[in-house]
């Protein structure tokens, strides 16, 4: 009725006066950034599919360039003013300002933001690894520097160059962990960036993005450190770490989280003093061991998926990977890996002879 000629388009005065005789239930974050992208084209009008777009929660890098080019700016007040918010609530804030850095992002996970599903993956994957720490430590009556441990390497969760045909323990491997120390850095940085990055983004990309670093890392091994054994999930945690951390770097100034650089510089420490104590721990052991100790391959090769792959799905909240030309660059060249390493791990130990230590 209000645009009998089917141009699409009605004046944003005709929508106004629309949400106000209808009482039509929009949620505040919407009805500003339609008013925004009525204000950014041309004619001032209200565009119909930029209105189912918003109703269904769809945002194109198009919708977002639309909504950044308007001339009515958003609200000035932003989300750390609203006051009267339940515990939940106020946590959900404190998560959008510690993963997105643009106000208009934050507004709209905000208002858009559901408890169900809850971010289960990584609650569950650091709950499998503590448990089964505590199983093998009860069972060998050892805590600290377990893979010291004849029986430990024993597990068929590890992943073992002599075991490369059972293909489960290039990830099976992220259960298993040297001792307390790399369990409780790896769990401590699960929950508390793999979390709030899970709430923001969902469970199915964060958790494409953790078990992308996990096999990187074993895969990755079995190149470069053909000899050695490999425990720990710090492939997924330094996947994810390091595409936070970069994300935080590529939008320093719009992160409101508060004493970032500090942050920023207590994480890069805490992150090489890990790599670090992996390469002491692989070259020079301090108690006698039966074989090569754990490699340290796997932080490395998280960082890098983390840094490529990770940042591309941090940058696009709520928009299509599919769309997206380097995504699938990405994609492809993370997928010429995995069939470089399958081919490497099937003819190169041969073709090379290298000496592998026997399994446990």
């Amino acid at each position: 009725q209000l645009d009998p000629e089917n141009t699409g388009f009605i004046g944003v005065e005709t929508f106004a006066s629309l949400v106000h005789s209808h009482e039509l239930p929009l949620d505040p974050a919407k009805l500003d950034m339609l008013v925004a992208l009525a204000q950014g084209n041309d004619e001032g009008q209200v565009c119909y599919q930029e209105l189912v777009d918003l109703m269904s929660s769809k945002r194109s890098s198009s919708f977002k360039r639309a909504i950044a080019n308007g001339q009515r700016a958003l609200p000035r007040d932003v989300l750390l003013d609203e006051t009267g918010l339940g515990f939940y609530k106020r946590f959900v804030r404190y998560v959008a300002y510690e993963i997105l850095p643009c106000e208009m992002d934050r507004r709209w996970y905000f208002y858009q933001h559901r408890t169900c599903p809850p971010p289960i993956f990584m609650a569950v994957v650091t709950l499998t690894q503590i448990i089964v720490f505590l199983c093998y430590g009860a069972r060998l009556n050892k805590w600290v520097l377990q893979t010291y441990h004849p029986e430990y390497m024993k597990s068929p969760l590890v992943y073992h160059p002599r075991h490369r045909a059972r293909a489960w323990r290039f990830l099976t491997y992220m259960f298993m962990h040297v001792g307390l120390e790399q369990l409780g850095f790896n769990a401590l940085l699960q929950l508390m960036i793999g979390v709030p990055l899970e709430m923001v983004h969902g469970i199915l990309r964060i958790s494409f993005l953790y078990l992308a670093g996990v096999l990187a890392g074993s895969l990755t091994v079995s190149i470069t450190d053909m000899r050695a054994p490999l425990v720990g999930g710090s492939g997924g945690v330094y996947a994810l770490c390091s595409a936070h951390l970069a994300n935080v770097v590529m939008n320093w100034a719009g992160m409101r989280c508060p004493y970032k650089l500090l942050r920023m510089v207590l994480a890069l420490v805490c992150m090489s003093s890990e790599v670090g104590r992996a390469v002491w721990l692989r070259f020079s052991p301090p108690l006698p061991a039966s074989g090569p100790q754990p490699s340290f391959m796997a932080h490395l090769a998280g960082a890098v998926v983390g840094i490529s792959m990770g940042l591309t799905i941090l940058r696009s909240y709520e928009e299509s990977l599919r769309a997206q030309c380097g995504w699938w660059v990405l994609l492809l060249s993370y997928g010429t890996f995995l069939l470089f390493a399958i081919f490497w791990n099937i003819f190169a130990y041969d073709l090379l002879g290298a000496q592998i230590p026997p399994p446990p």
